[in-house]
């Protein structure tokens, strides 16, 4: 297994397991948000509560994000190598009507949201909807 995968989970204060080290090679290598359906497909032989671990203890050690974009599945992709003790990925996320994929927008932040007094925002999620570049070409 890569070095640089160990390294990445080490930076992160994660335990480099197998199942950890493989999915976090899946992850680098998509290009799209992945919900837990789709990694229990393509891991079909891993165990489910394993699959959903691995990806709770990712996020809670902001490895990944999570993402809702309105399709009902919760969505996955890595985060910004400034996200380590904080989440930085204020970024926009792009969800495409016709095949269905989502993308980060990462060079698109959220705009800053100006609340009233006494309102707390704990998070965003900015998802704008179309036809995605693959999908018009």
């Amino acid at each position: 297994m890569d070095k640089h995968l160990e390294e990445k989970l080490k930076e992160r204060a994660i335990q480099p397991t197998t199942m950890r080290l493989l999915v976090l090679q899946y992850l680098m290598e998509k290009s799209t948000t992945v919900s837990l359906k789709d990694i229990e497909k393509d891991f079909f032989r891993a165990d489910k509560t394993t699959l959903y671990r691995t990806l709770k203890t990712f996020e809670k050690r902001n490895l990944i994000h999570s993402v809702d974009d309105g399709s009902g599945h919760t969505k996955y992709a890595l985060c910004l190598e400034a996200c380590d003790v904080v989440h930085h990925d204020s970024h926009c996320h792009f969800h495409c009507i016709q095949c269905k994929e989502t993308f980060c927008l990462t060079s698109l932040n959220i705009p800053k949201i100006e609340l009233p007094t006494k309102f707390t925002m704990t998070e965003a999620n900015m998802v704008i909807k179309g036809i995605c570049a693959n999908c018009n070409a």
